[in-house]
């Protein structure tokens, strides 16, 4: 077994430069070759969903390749495993990714792609490679890193201002992985070429094409993407560790839903939501390494199981939910829908069967914060602090399965809301009452405007143990306000404790608790 240490993942970056990585700045981009007619990659690496034995890498092409991909354990390729190649066509905007499989756990598992024109076999680019670990068989150290919410209200790459800097902050830990929670894109958020600060500097945003409107079509909404992956922080982190992506409101319209209503807003041309939610899909799954289910190629919740230490459950409460409305209802329909009968099927299923010590229960929305949708309420809360109704009930019913199955350790890791915090949860401070003890942990946004705090819903009994946002009357604050967040755990091999900080984009850390291990009786 070989581990890279920060040492080797330093020299990884700079050796990664003699076959296309520009090491200087931690770009991974090839070299511009002195042939212009060449492929090139365009916006880096990425790689994802990784387990045990396989894990998901991606590239996109500047015309139309043949992608070959090879994968090895040392950073030299000596003996690759040399993969058949793919195709990146037109038809997925030139992208490509692919399972590598069959993979030795607990190993860094360097991979490369390499693109040769398919109308020009003696074209070819040079390499670029990324790198993931694998997860373990055994019990050994995990951390991970979450967060969520990039380049929204407007705030963009200021090369200026070093980019998206809290990406570097979480490159400063070497993580197994990175949770992105939601809110990926801000496919609703156009950007302005300078934003006028309270301060009197200007913050000057790099603007594509594709971010200065709102995305309605679908090359519009793989721009969103696109415009992402220029910033050299972002690139550099994704060479070096593997995102985990799920999805919220933005990546479509705000707050969408079925009763989400365009009709007023200028801005669209396109007034059908659910035709921007189609062509947001195909964006999303096109653009990230995410699986793909086959039975439902859409799909964004799943599990990933991470060793014997840790189970991710990775919720979606944005494709299967109804109407936005007064959040009330006392009966189950789908008006009351947020996870769907389906999905809570799966989450009570997957949950029973987990044999991991610790079970991450990934929400890109938060149980008790107050969202409003206008008059109507966007999350899971609805201000009414009694017994569970509405979009409550669905949780109700999860929570009170958790209990009755004695399912222990459960950790829940959210954000949306703009700024960070921890809420513990309690049946002794709750209206609803059939559930056991548990912590939900906010971070967020890594790039984007902060706001909060939000208001609590007593339904479940949280209350707050830490929070930071905005000092009241602000709100809106750019990156370079400071209050960019996002969350490190880290769970002991030899204890099987679990440590939680809450970090800033200036990587200082604000807040941590550790949690032991429950066991059954």
């Amino acid at each position: 077994m070989r581990i890279v240490s920060r040492l080797d993942r330093r020299r990884f970056l700079q050796s990664a430069g003699a076959t296309g990585i520009v090491a200087a700045s931690g770009l991974a981009m090839p070299r511009i070759s002195r042939a212009g007619s060449r492929p090139s990659f365009t916006h880096g690496v990425q790689s994802g969903d990784v387990d045990a034995t396989s894990g998901m890498a991606w590239v996109r092409a500047d015309r139309p390749a043949r992608i070959d991909f090879e994968w090895a354990t040392t950073e030299s390729f000596a003996n690759p495993t040399r993969l058949a190649g793919l195709d990146a066509t037109p038809a997925s905007d030139l992208a490509v990714k692919r399972l590598l499989a069959d993979l030795p756990s607990d190993e860094t598992v360097f991979w490369r792609a390499k693109a040769t024109d398919l109308t020009d076999s003696n074209a070819s680019s040079e390499w670029i490679i990324g790198r993931f670990r694998t997860a373990p068989t055994q019990k050994r150290d995990i951390s991970f890193a979450w967060s969520g919410d990039t380049v929204g209200q407007g705030w963009g790459i200021d090369e200026d201002r070093g980019g998206m800097k809290a990406y570097a902050a979480m490159n400063n830990h070497d993580v197994d992985f990175f949770i992105h929670s939601g809110d990926t894109i801000y496919a609703d958020g156009p950007l302005k070429e300078t934003v006028e600060l309270e301060d009197g500097t200007v913050w000057k945003n790099i603007v594509t094409p594709e971010k200065s409107k709102v995305a309605e079509t679908l090359d519009e909404f793989r721009g969103q993407w696109k415009y992402n992956l220029l910033d050299k922080n972002v690139q550099a982190f994704n060479a070096a560790a593997p995102t985990f992506f799920q999805w919220d409101d933005h990546e479509v319209v705000n707050n969408w839903s079925s009763s989400k209503d365009l009709s007023e807003d200028e801005r669209y041309s396109v007034k059908d939501v659910m035709l921007l939610a189609s062509r947001s899909g195909v964006a999303f799954h096109e653009m990230t390494p995410i699986r793909y289910v086959p039975e439902e190629p859409g799909r964004v919740y799943r599990t990933i199981h991470y060793g014997p230490l840790l189970d991710i459950f990775f919720l979606d409460l944005r494709s299967y939910r109804g109407p936005n409305s007064d959040n009330l209802q006392t009966e189950r329909t789908h008006a009351s829908d947020m996870m769907g009968a389906r999905q809570i099927a799966w989450l009570k299923d997957a949950l029973s069967k987990s044999n991991a010590t610790w079970k991450v229960i990934a929400s890109d929305m938060p149980i008790g914060l107050l969202v409003k949708d206008g008059d109507r309420w966007e999350a899971v809360a609805n201000g009414d602090n009694g017994d569970a109704k509405g979009r409550e009930m669905e949780f109700a019913e999860v929570l009170r399965f958790i209990k009755q199955e004695n399912i222990l350790n459960t950790v829940w890791l959210t954000a949306d809301v703009h700024y960070t915090a921890a809420h513990h949860y309690s049946p002794d401070r709750a209206a609803f009452q059939d559930f056991d003890p548990f912590w939900e942990f906010v971070s967020g946004p890594i790039h984007a405007g902060t706001f909060g705090p939000g208001e609590l819903d007593m339904t479940f009994g949280p209350e707050v143990r830490f929070e930071k946002s905005p000092p009241a009357g602000q709100a809106n604050l750019p990156p370079s306000a400071g209050l960019q967040f996002f969350g490190l755990v880290e769970i002991d091999g030899a204890s099987e404790a679990m440590t939680v900080r809450l970090m800033d984009a200036d990587d200082q850390e604000l807040w941590s608790t550790t949690l032991e291990p429950q066991t059954k009786a």
